[in-house]
């Protein structure tokens, strides 16, 4: 299984935080929408949202994707077929 992590932002927040993803098939989701891997963050004014978690799956072998690549490890629907 390819686990991967990705600093993105959130939809309404200009702040970067820890987004996950199981495979590629599946959507990148905040690091807390996953309970069974997220450890609670440090209690530091400002710091980043994630950063245990990320720290964590880090030593567990997760693979740390650039968020300007993101995408990239998304699958693309591959129902419409070009005829060309």
């Amino acid at each position: 299984m390819s686990r991967r992590m990705c600093w993105l932002s959130q939809a309404q927040e200009g702040e970067k935080i820890l987004h996950l993803q199981l495979s590629p098939d599946e959507p990148w989701k905040p690091y807390t929408a996953f309970r069974q891997f997220a450890v609670p963050d440090y209690p530091i004014p400002g710091g980043s949202k994630g950063w245990a978690t990320y720290q964590k799956l880090l030593k567990a072998g997760w693979t740390l994707v650039h968020s300007s690549r993101a995408q990239e490890f998304t699958v693309k629907d591959t129902s419409v077929v070009n005829n060309s």
